[in-house]
């Protein structure tokens, strides 16, 4: 499997990409957890339906600056960078680790069936290229890749933790975890060891799911299914995205289970329940539609309980029961 080689410039552009991105993922990660400030108004949902409709990204990103300034928009931003590169690092160094000659020495011998084959075809080395891949191949490349995602998001775990738990500290305004080093301090002080991998199981494995789930997806109707190559690619991107959104609760879970009882005021009642481990977490937000909230940025409507600041009349609306 390639990668993508590590370089002064590569970590620039990631380092870009999310300084630039970080306001919106910071919006993300509060409505993961929970908190919604600005009061739902009654509104209709596209096809007609009366709900309760919650500010959009942009909305609450105007909230957050109006209350922190500018540069509050960027809470977290520090440990979200360094948690970035060390997961892109790390994948890439596992990935290679866990390569296995397997791939390579059966890509070899087909491209010499295929050439030996078709010796009086002068297109033998397109050929050999387009080969499909076997059921064998296909099982060692999931397999390598679920090796490398399971380390890496392992090894960035500690500095995403310090992300959410800065960024919750917003909802409470508290100023517990300040810098890298003092929210790591902090995070040993009340939880040990143990605190820095808070949520690591929901996150990996909703990671491992949407690879398993979309490689599957992939290989099933690329092989069987699609013969033209030139839409196998638009495909796999497709499979990703749905793949993706199916396994997105795992991420909420896994956020809410980084701040619960982490004394935050975001992490212990009435804002949110100490949960036991994270499948008591997804049975309660299961309860109350609340697994897929933060999937949508734009069209948002009320589904269940949440942290509301500001109380609003429902005046005989009828709430929907159908999930962001």
């Amino acid at each position: 499997m390639a990668t993508e080689e590590i370089s002064w410039s590569n970590i620039i552009f990631r380092a870009g990409t999310v300084t630039a991105l970080h306001p919106v993922d910071y919006c993300k990660t509060l409505i993961q957890l929970g908190y919604e400030p600005i009061a739902a108004k009654p509104t209709r949902t596209f096809f007609g339906r009366p709900a309760l409709g919650l500010p959009s990204v942009f909305q609450y990103i105007g909230y957050i600056r109006q209350q922190d300034g500018f540069l509050g928009l960027y809470r977290g931003l520090g440990p979200k960078i360094c948690s970035t590169i060390i997961k892109g690092m790390a994948f890439q160094r596992a990935n290679e680790a866990f390569a296995i000659t397997f791939n390579s020495d059966t890509v070899s011998k087909k491209k010499q069936k295929v050439k030996t084959d078709s010796d009086e075809d002068q297109d033998s080395d397109d050929e050999a290229e387009d080969v499909e891949e076997t059921a064998s191949e296909y099982f060692f490349r999931v397999a390598q890749s679920l090796s490398a995602t399971t380390v890496s998001v392992a090894v960035s775990q500690p500095f995403h933790v310090v992300t959410v738990r800065t960024m919750a500290q917003f909802i409470g305004g508290e100023t517990k975890y300040v810098g890298i080093f003092g929210s790591a301090q902090e995070i040993y002080q009340e939880s040990g060891i143990l605190g820095f991998f808070k949520g690591l199981i929901p996150r990996i494995a909703g990671e491992v799911l949407a690879i398993v789930l979309a490689s599957s997806v992939t290989y099933t109707v690329n092989t069987y299914i699609i013969s033209d190559k030139r839409y196998k690619a638009t495909f796999k991107t497709i499979a990703g995205f749905f793949s993706t959104s199916l396994t997105y609760p795992f991420h909420v879970v896994a956020t809410c289970m980084t701040v619960t009882g982490s004394g935050l005021a975001a992490g212990q009642p009435p804002h949110m329940p100490v949960y036991v481990n994270w499948i008591d977490c997804w049975s309660h937000l299961s309860r109350n539609a609340q697994l897929k909230r933060g999937s949508s940025m734009l069209w948002r409507y009320y589904t269940g309980t949440t942290i509301v600041h500001r109380p609003f009349k429902i005046d005989q609306f009828k709430l929907p029961t159908s999930s962001e």
